[in-house]
């Protein structure tokens, strides 16, 4: 099993700027990717940015530009540096590490909530 610890989230106003960390423990072998979903109310939870242990990420349209995701291999950490945010980018946001074991699996973080005021 994987244990994800989420922090930094927060009320911010639009313009502003937040980071969000979340640290990887227990069986953290045989990860391929970690990042940020977020899911605002009455809708799907969402892509925001990956991380492949590469160091390859993937960021969705609507955050290019505004957000940057970071690696620590050796603390197991991703980080998510979110600049310019808007109040659209209000949400849950979830952390995620995908694991190949035989098949991939995927673990959550709790979630944070974000918040943006106009």
């Amino acid at each position: 099993q994987v244990q994800l610890v989420e922090s930094g989230g927060g009320l911010v106003q639009a313009g502003g700027s937040l980071r969000l960390s979340c640290t990887a423990s227990g069986s953290i072998v045989n990860i391929i990717a970690m990042g940020w979903y977020r899911q605002a109310p009455g809708k799907q939870r969402e892509l925001v940015a990956s991380i492949t242990s590469n160091g390859g990420s993937n960021y969705a349209d609507s955050v290019k530009g505004r957000f940057t995701i970071s690696r620590d291999n050796a603390k197991n950490t991703v980080h998510l540096q979110m600049n310019s945010l808007k109040p659209e980018d209000t949400a849950v946001y979830f952390c995620n590490v995908k694991r190949r074991i035989i098949a991939q699996v995927d673990y959550w973080g709790q979630g944070t909530q974000v918040t943006v005021s106009s």
